[in-house]
C-alpha cells in the first residue's frame, strides 16, 4: 500500500519515458513489482537516493513526489 519514492532506489537500469512499465527488483534481481513510472530514466538517475523534497532542486520542476505511485504499482 505504499508508493515508491526515490530514496529508496538504489540504481535505475535501462532506458524508458514517464509513464513506461518498468520493473522493481530487490538487490539479488528479483522483480517485486511492475509500475508506471512518473520519470524518465535519465531523470530517474538523478533523482535516485535522493528525498522527494529535493526533486524539484535538481531537475527544475516536480512532476509527482513518487517514482512510482501506489496506485500505479501492483506486486508480482
Amino acid at each position: 500500500g505504499r508508493s515508491l519514492l526515490p530514496v529508496g532506489v538504489s540504481e535505475v537500469r535501462g532506458e524508458f519515458e514517464r509513464g513506461a512499465a518498468v520493473a522493481c527488483c530487490d538487490s539479488g534481481g528479483n522483480e517485486l513489482a511492475r509500475g508506471l513510472v512518473n520519470y524518465s530514466a535519465s531523470e530517474s538517475r538523478r533523482i535516485l537516493r535522493r528525498t522527494s523534497s529535493d526533486i524539484e532542486s535538481i531537475l527544475g520542476y516536480v512532476n509527482d513526489d513518487e517514482l512510482i505511485h501506489r496506485d500505479n504499482l501492483i506486486l508480482v
